[in-house]
């Protein structure tokens, strides 16, 4: 397999700049706990997996070839991401209990921050074409099966991705218990979490396929 270290080394720098992804596992981290952090990460990296396995399929192509289709993601995105930044902003809701049975949190509580996190991810168009540009280039055509070939770079996307949620996590974590006396610090992170993720709807909603 070809050049290992530089796939690597473009992930930890995507994964590096802040998006959608990034500031959604901040917000659950530091509002709602690190059980539902932990939650949202699951989800985005079946949303991540998801986006490899269409690129491996050449799904991505349909994007090309129908660009109806990639408006169509797009603008589900767009209007989820508003949504989200939306609910966010107006959300009064502050806890950093990491238990279900001392928070009294139904299951569905886990289940909606996994839901948050692949819907964020799987309806952004960019993902999936970054999948289908990056991998492709680090596929030696000449160097055994393509398919175990893009096994393996989607597990190293897949599981890099969940490492960086982690540490998302565990600065959501402290970021919330140092916000959990200060309700002006509560305020200022909700709108600036609420507006970072309206401001990436935007910018979504202004992009292009190529």
């Amino acid at each position: 397999m070809a050049h290992l270290e530089t796939f690597i080394g473009a992930l930890v720098v995507a994964y590096l700049v802040p998006g959608p992804d990034l500031v959604l596992v901040l917000e659950t981290a530091s509002v709602r706990g690190r059980a539902q952090g932990l939650a949202t990460a699951a989800g985005l990296a079946v949303a991540r997996g998801a986006h490899v396995v269409m690129a491996a399929a050449g799904l991505a192509a349909l994007l090309k070839t129908s660009p109806w289709v990639f408006e169509l993601v797009r603008w589900i995105g767009v209007l989820y991401l508003v949504w989200l930044g939306v609910r966010i902003g107006r959300s009064s809701s502050w806890s950093l209990e990491d238990s279900a049975v001392a928070l009294g949190s139904p299951p569905r509580a886990y289940r909606s921050a996994a839901w948050r996190g692949l819907l964020t991810n799987f309806t952004n168009p960019k993902s999936l074409l970054f999948c289908s540009v990056l991998l492709p280039q680090f596929i030696d055509i000449g160097n055994g099966s393509v398919a175990s070939q893009f096994l393996l770079l989607g597990t190293i996307l897949v599981g890099l991705g969940v490492l960086f949620d982690l540490l998302y996590i565990v600065g959501g974590r402290a970021l919330g218990l140092w916000m959990q006396h200060r309700p002006w610090a509560q305020r200022l992170q909700r709108s600036l979490f609420a507006t970072l993720l309206i401001g990436f709807a935007l910018r979504l909603a202004m992009s292009r396929p190529f």
